[in-house]
């Protein structure tokens, strides 16, 4: 499912039931994840771990977000898109603001949850680009539904070297 999935110059846009069906599903990776992680993180400490949840949740709501609006007018689709970047905004000033306090504040966080933890994102991440990637092309929501996913994938190496570095 490219940019030009059906050979007529179209943009996918999101409409088939393959991609809602693999949508739902990463969806419910993320959704997932963050439990696990805000756990893991309150557990270990781990501002990393439970910013990496956020993460997971802003994704799972975000990809509702772009679920929900699959078809409407473009209007709507912008709203939306701007709407998800207010909410991911708002996350991660909440982030830098907890992060500040828990280096002036709180210890060091036990890197062997960090690790293991960090290692299952990473595999939740991977399972979303590759449920995803065959839809990595699209319009805007489309698009970012896969950037995403990948984007994160890439983070959670930055989590397991923070783990590392504990």
């Amino acid at each position: 499912m490219g940019a030009d999935c059906c050979g007529h110059g179209t943009t996918f846009e999101g409409l088939s039931a393959e991609y809602k069906r693999r949508l739902w599903l990463v969806i419910a990776i993320n959704a997932s994840m963050f439990l696990v992680e805000m756990g893991a993180g309150a557990l270990a400490g781990s501002q990393a771990l439970q910013a990496d949840a956020l993460d997971f949740l802003g994704d799972a709501t975000t990809y509702g977000i772009g679920l929900a609006v699959l078809g409407t007018s473009i209007q709507i689709r912008a709203r939306a898109a701007i709407l998800k970047a207010l909410s991911l905004t708002a996350m991660a000033l909440w982030v830098l603001g907890s992060t500040v306090y828990h280096v002036i504040v709180l210890g060091i966080p036990r890197a062997e949850i960090m690790g293991a933890i960090g290692i299952l994102a990473l595999a939740a991440n991977v399972a979303s680009v590759l449920i995803l990637v065959r839809y990595k092309d699209g319009d805007a929501n489309v698009r970012s539904v896969w950037l995403c996913s990948r984007n994160d994938a890439i983070g959670n190496v930055g989590v397991m070297a923070a783990a590392l570095a504990a």
